[in-house]
């Protein structure tokens, strides 16, 4: 029987948390020299390439064969769309506030679970879903009379994101992880090449756009001089962090290493105020509490029943 080593794990996961927060930040800082869709080509080409060569030197083995070809092409174009709608949100909303919203996301793996996975739910873990999507609400600070629906965007990535891991999960029993990464890389880059061709050129770009809205059409490489060191830090940070958590949830156990997944809310406020002023109001800070509140209290659940759900989904990826 495995022993779970669970303070290497806390290490592993607060190293990819810190990865993720760097990124985040930097793609913030540049994305009105860039374009989003040549930042996730850049990052998935690199971290392919490191992924496939820690794979070689490991001398693991990569299955071609998948015997959910259907699901796992949905998987990724969810995965794909969960994070082409937070790296949108964060270049017009505090690096804190995406992040703590994103976090809704074991509420909906949950909700996903019940009814796709027949996984059993119980009352408590209905009233933590509940309790924590009142913190969404209490960070979103909805005023209907102005409300911006592109605010919900990090709910929506949050949304996808669940949804990709539930189907993660389901088709876990027969593809390995192998497998899995290999497609999904492979189908994450494909995507990229025809989003160029449709519109790499910038054909749709307005010089009229917001900023945030540029971020998505610019033409590409226009100013690759200057992006392409950020996109080659992009690629080798999301290998190093994949491996990071994936290893964490090996060694330690998933219920406990989630937990500190949430550390990346509090990394994110440090670039955060030290490049772009952000300081988290009152209010969102409440809202932060009550969405980990609840996060925190679904994973105990799941322990005390030993079943789990969200716990073994890992929050970024």
């Amino acid at each position: 029987m495995r022993t779970e080593n669970n303070s290497q794990g806390i290490i592993l996961i607060m190293i990819a948390m810190s990865l993720f927060a760097m990124q985040d930040s930097l793609i913030k800082f540049i994305f009105e020299q860039s374009t989003l869709f040549e930042i996730f080509f850049g990052r998935y080409l690199v971290a392919a390439l490191l992924l496939f060569a820690y794979i070689k030197f490991t001398k693991q083995v990569v299955s071609l064969k998948t015997y959910y070809p259907y699901l796992t092409f949905i998987r990724v174009l969810f995965h794909f769309t969960a994070f082409s709608t937070f790296f949108v949100s964060i270049t017009y909303m505090p690096l804190a506030t995406a992040n703590a919203l994103f976090f809704s996301c074991p509420f909906f793996v949950s909700i996903f679970a019940k009814f796709f996975l027949k996984e059993f739910i119980g009352i408590r873990r209905w009233s933590a879903i509940a309790f924590g999507f009142t913190g969404v609400l209490i960070v979103l600070n909805p005023n209907f009379s102005n409300f911006e629906c592109k605010n919900l965007l990090p709910v929506f990535s949050a949304f996808f994101y669940a949804a990709s891991m539930t189907i993660t999960k389901y088709t876990s029993d027969k593809d390995d992880v192998n497998t899995q990464l290999f497609y999904f890389y492979v189908i994450a880059l494909i995507l990229c090449i025809i989003i160029y061709f449709f519109m790499g050129e910038g054909q749709f770009n307005n010089n009229d756009f917001d900023p945030s809205t540029q971020f998505i059409f610019r033409e590409w490489f226009s100013n690759f001089d200057y992006t392409w060191k950020f996109i080659l830090f992009f690629g080798v940070a999301a290998s190093i962090a994949f491996v990071c958590v994936f290893k964490a949830y090996i060694v330690a156990s998933p219920s406990v290493v989630s937990l500190f997944e949430y550390s990346l809310i509090i990394m994110s406020m440090i670039p955060g105020y030290l490049l772009f002023n952000e300081i988290p109001s009152i209010r969102t800070l409440v809202g932060v509490v009550c969405i980990i509140s609840a996060g925190v209290y679904i994973y105990f659940r799941e322990r005390v029943r030993d079943q789990y759900v969200a716990s073994k989904t890992p929050a970024r990826r």
